[in-house]
């Protein structure tokens, strides 16, 4: 059979940081936290309908079969990694990074492997990429759906080799703290107060003017920490603005609003949030969440 030409996006996670660990732990011990790490990002991988084409070393490559799918994959590896992926040293705790490249383009698939392009493409990316960082091409940026669009930044205007001119590089930013946000104090704000309650467990939290921004996630560190395997470390984001109150998505599997005698859906998008309901991090209310988040606005 003849090899099959399809568009596909290459990616390339690269353990960063493993001969550091090699050096810390020994031999033994590092290839086999190397190796619980690989299996992690092959899980990921999975999960977002993408394809394992080899692992290389303290590298693995894959394809999915878009930008969107093969971004957020790469968003939820360094999630994961930076959250659950730790090694005790006498030195300290260490924690392992991966340094992601990807791209989008024609490839060419023969025998269970890639070639082509592209994907030299995504190794150079790859190559570019520091630890925690996911870089890639405003080829591969053209077609993400807006919301993850605007979650990128043009970083450089580099050569990559084999090809005559530059290429336009980009980073996606993947943590909370690095998505520039709006400015306040543009648009005045009305003089009506509003604050919306929110209950989870034994935890109450009041958002108002004086408190304009709630964090729910998987992370401790999260303003309301919710217990919920599907849930991402900064998974939602309530904002108070100019007198209402918004939810925005910002996770991996999607945020679910129950308010009345419906279901909204969201991922990579935001609503405004009024009356009163319940929120579930990455599960749908079909399946009888546990870890749910209330909330009720006083306007």
């Amino acid at each position: 059979m003849a090899p099959k030409t399809t568009n596909l996006t290459i990616m390339f996670a690269d353990i960063s940081g493993s001969t550091r660990l090699y050096e810390l732990l020994g031999d033994g011990p590092a290839r086999a936290k190397v190796a619980s790490c690989l299996e992690m990002l092959t899980d990921v991988t999975e999960r977002h309908r993408g394809t394992v084409i080899k692992t290389i070393g303290d590298e693995i490559m894959c394809t999915f079969p878009t930008p969107e799918r093969a971004v957020s994959a790469a968003c939820e590896m360094h999630e994961l990694l930076e959250d659950e992926i730790t090694v005790q040293t006498h030195q300290g705790r260490m924690s392992l990074a991966v340094r992601i490249g990807l791209h989008h383009g024609p490839t060419i698939l023969d025998a269970g492997d890639v070639f082509g392009d592209a994907v030299n493409v995504a190794a150079r990316m790859a190559s570019m990429s520091k630890g925690g960082q996911i870089i890639t091409t405003q080829t591969t940026v053209d077609e993400l759906p807006p919301i993850l669009k605007a979650s990128t930044r043009f970083i450089d205007r580099a050569p990559v080799k084999g090809k005559k001119e530059t290429m336009d590089i980009y980073e996606v930013l993947w943590q909370q703290d690095d998505v520039t946000r709006m400015s306040t104090g543009v648009i005045p704000e009305p003089m009506q107060r509003a604050c919306l309650n929110l209950h989870y467990h034994d935890l109450d939290v009041v958002m108002n003017d004086e408190r304009p921004q709630v964090v729910l996630g998987r992370s401790k560190t999260a303003d309301i920490p919710v217990a919920e395997a599907l849930a991402s470390r900064q998974h939602v984001r309530l904002e108070f603005r100019r007198g209402k109150f918004f939810i925005i998505d910002q996770s991996t599997n999607g945020t679910y609003v129950w308010s009345g005698d419906t279901e909204a859906f969201l991922r990579r998008e935001e609503m405004p949030l009024s009356g009163s309901g319940k929120i579930s991090l990455g599960r749908s209310f079909s399946e009888n969440p546990q870890e749910v988040v209330h909330f009720k606005s006083d306007e």
